[in-house]
């Protein structure tokens, strides 16, 4: 049972800080879920759905918000989701060994961590209009992984929109939130649909990460930044990296 871990407090304590920091640019904060999960020990199996699940409630705030600040270009979404969502579905019904599930998940953790400290993906002025053939294989790969990993893919698409110039920042942001959940919800019901059980405890991390999520994404759309609480961010994803690769 999930509230049964050793050590579980702290766990809650930092679960919504980290909604707070995804959600504030528009991410529902998979990657930082699954870190926190692989620090405190999560099995394999848990990790998953739950942070598909966390993933669902909290980009669907973050896209409310950023949405009604008036961000959301929904011909960019278009193009990146068509392909997407059924990919994360196949995606969301393979299992695999939990030390490939490790390792895969700890090298898309540095993407997390590069996004976190703005190490790239610059906001340009100049913004080009992505071809369709480039929003369906971009989509389509981040879909498939976000499914099999349990991510919603917009740590990727993110740093991926403002290094080609697609978007400026908040028109990213609000585009990633949407396509989090769209793959967060495919995911999820193809990990369903292949047998996995979702534990009723998901539901109350569901409600504290909401919590952080709702503040964060409100503040996030009204350009609040903080640099030290990201910096305390990427340290714990550096952290969650290295016991995955040695785990």
């Amino acid at each position: 049972m999930i509230l049964e871990i050793e050590h579980i407090w702290p766990f809650l304590l930092m679960l919504p800080i980290v909604a707070f920091l995804y959600a504030s640019v528009g991410h529902g904060g998979a990657s930082g879920y699954l870190a926190l999960m692989a620090i405190f020990s999560f099995a394999p199996e848990t990790m998953k759905p739950t942070a598909l699940l966390l993933n669902l409630f909290v980009s669907g705030i973050a896209f409310y918000h950023y949405s009604k600040a008036g961000f959301f270009n929904k011909k960019l979404f278009l193009s990146f989701a068509i392909a997407s969502i059924p990919l994360a579905f196949i995606g969301g019904m393979i299992e695999i060994e939990a030390t490939i599930y490790k390792r895969i998940l700890a090298v898309l953790l540095i993407f997390a961590i590069l996004k976190t400290l703005n190490v790239f993906g610059k906001e340009s002025e100049q913004i080009k209009h992505v071809k369709l053939w480039q929003g369906l294989i971009i989509g389509g790969i981040i879909g498939f992984f976000s499914g099999l990993i349990g991510i919603g893919g917009g740590i990727i698409l993110t740093p991926l929109i403002l290094l080609l110039h697609w978007g400026n920042m908040k028109e990213a942001a609000a585009v990633s939130a949407l396509f989090i959940w769209v793959n967060s919800a495919a995911g999820l019901i193809g990990q369903v649909t292949s047998g996995v059980e979702i534990s009723s405890q998901a539901f109350i991390l569901v409600a504290i990460a909401l919590f952080g999520g709702f503040f964060g994404s409100y503040y996030g759309s009204k350009k609040f930044n903080n640099k030290a609480l990201r910096q305390l961010l990427a340290t714990v994803l550096i952290i969650a990296a290295i016991k995955l690769f040695f785990a």
